[in-house]
């Protein structure tokens, strides 16, 4: 299996990602340059944190028309398994693959600690390996993470089990102390109808390792991987998609 992590100008996580692939997952990762349009037969695709072209006009408006997202685009409207983490969830809004917007902050500071994390929906190809409402410890460093929708679009993720994490407290609550950024409902990751593209603000990839003292996070890619597997045999992209919400 072979995971293609972009690279834009300003990414700063994307070492990361690979890392989290080639070491705590034992596949096989490969740097796709935002200027490229070749995708390398990958599996998956992981757009990685950080701040492409410096965040100029707003985060991820600028990478939304790098070259190599044609391809992407057309990778995850095919039923391509696309992550998006912090700045990738960021452009997948942006490039309209997943819905609503990642605003300034609450409070307008950067934030960069851990968060508590509940899984909603542990039924998608990104969080198969998870149990429904189990509560990860993940860390988070953005200063543009408000997810922010119009309301029929919330209900719509919600009554459909899009949203798949939200930010909650010790006691797995989702309270307003608990939401480090002022998301609505305290959303922290979203996946598209077809179940194949998720964002999330979270970098599930710094809690991967077992050296990084956390493995909340590798349930991620786990769940990609197996999520592979299980369509090697199967026909179309409905099961590249896998387990849909």
């Amino acid at each position: 299996m072979k995971f293609g992590i972009v690279r834009f100008p300003g990414s700063n996580c994307d070492a990361d990602a690979y890392r989290a692939v080639t070491e705590g997952l034992g596949q096989e990762a490969e740097y796709l340059w935002h200027k490229s349009h070749d995708l390398a037969g990958v599996d998956v695709i992981i757009l990685p944190g950080g701040f492409s072209y410096g965040d100029h006009l707003r985060a991820g408006a600028i990478a939304r028309f790098s070259p190599i997202m044609k391809e992407v685009v057309e990778f995850a409207q095919g039923g391509g398994l696309t992550l998006g983490i912090c700045n990738g969830f960021q452009i997948l809004c942006e490039a309209h693959l997943l819905p609503g917007a990642l605003v300034r902050n609450a409070g307008l500071r950067f934030r960069c600690h851990d968060v508590g994390l509940r899984v909603e929906n542990a039924d998608t190809s990104f969080t198969r390996d998870y149990e429904q409402g189990q509560r990860l410890r993940i860390p988070i460093a953005h200063a543009e993470g408000q997810y922010v929708a119009e309301p029929a679009t919330l209900d719509e993720l919600e009554a459909e089990g899009r949203v798949v994490f939200r930010y909650v407290d010790a006691d797995g609550e989702p309270t307003a102390a608990a939401n480090p950024n002022g998301s609505a409902r305290n959303i922290a990751g979203i996946i598209n109808a077809g179940g194949n593209v998720l964002g999330l603000m979270p970098h599930p990839e710094r809690v991967a390792l077992e050296v990084l003292g956390n493995l909340d996070g590798l349930g991620v890619f786990t769940s990609l991987l197996h999520t592979v597997q299980a369509s090697a045999t199967a026909d179309g992209p409905a099961a590249l998609a896998g387990v849909g919400p």
